[in-house]
């Protein structure tokens, strides 16, 4: 606990930092705007492994298609939101509306040509939501979407929003599910963070063009399967993290939390 403590002070004074001293990318290319984005999460993945032994490892690389495409990824942990920028080409992130008004940070993520969108304008929404990812995958940019909308305990039940379903049949381009365990390691709202790897494994992408409800089957099929694959292959290693109550018991794991 100690160590996580440690780390909380440090991710917030080097996430002030970057955003302070980097005020002046606010004027510059959003290129480089972007390069201080994935400088950013390189850096805060790189100071979980050396203050918490917190590790990181990635799957799966060859499954991310060559230009455009829509990543739908699995959502159990703040960490989700810095450390797969990284990983991604130019990523624009579905976001909601309200962060756009946090000082830098919602100013940042303006700079960085993200997509926010109101969830309290229905079908509205969702059209300009399209209509802006479109703009983005002209421009070669990946698309990151988190299905569920916002963060699941691990091993919770399934609760996809229609977003996901609703840009991948508007965008016309594949769709590259993405599974992950962050939520075993640094859960939500919790200051506690543990030591072990963090799994991010990008699977099989979902090519374009398929009926909506075939999509969206393939869709949580794949993101749930190997996400709970993940949980169970971090249970069994040898410091495990603690494994949430109701997915230790669905998933025949001993129950630690």
């Amino acid at each position: 606990m100690v160590r996580a403590l440690v780390y909380v002070v440090v991710f917030y004074i080097v996430s002030v930092l970057f955003l302070v001293l980097g005020s002046w990318l606010l004027i510059a290319p959003r290129s480089w705007a972007m390069a201080g984005l994935a400088a950013h999460g390189r850096t805060c993945v790189w100071l979980l492994d050396k203050i918490v032994g917190m590790g990181l490892e990635v799957r799966g690389r060859e499954n991310l298609p060559d230009g455009p495409v829509l990543v739908a990824s699995k959502h159990q942990s703040a960490w989700d939101t810095f450390a797969l920028v990284p990983l991604l080409h130019d990523p624009a992130i579905i976001m909601k509306r309200e962060l756009m008004w946090i000082p830098f940070y919602g100013w940042f993520s303006a700079k960085f040509g993200m997509i926010f969108v109101r969830r309290d304008a229905g079908a509205s929404a969702l059209r300009q939501m399209a209509r802006d990812a479109a703009d983005r995958v002209a421009a070669g940019r990946h698309i990151l979407i988190f299905p569920e909308g916002t963060r699941r305990e691990p091993g919770a039940p399934p609760a996809y929003k229609p977003g996901a379903l609703y840009l991948y049949d508007r965008l016309g381009v594949p769709c590259c599910p993405v599974a992950l365990n962050s939520g075993l390691y640094w859960p939500r709202r919790s200051l506690q963070r543990y030591p072990g790897k963090i799994i991010v494994q990008f699977l099989e992408p979902i090519p374009a063009g398929l009926p909506r409800r075939e999509f969206a089957r393939r869709l949580e099929e794949a993101i749930e399967s190997a996400s709970d694959a993940l949980v169970v292959e971090a249970a069994q290693a040898a410091d495990p993290p603690p494994v949430p109550a109701d997915a230790a018991a669905r998933l025949g794991l001993h129950a630690d939390a």
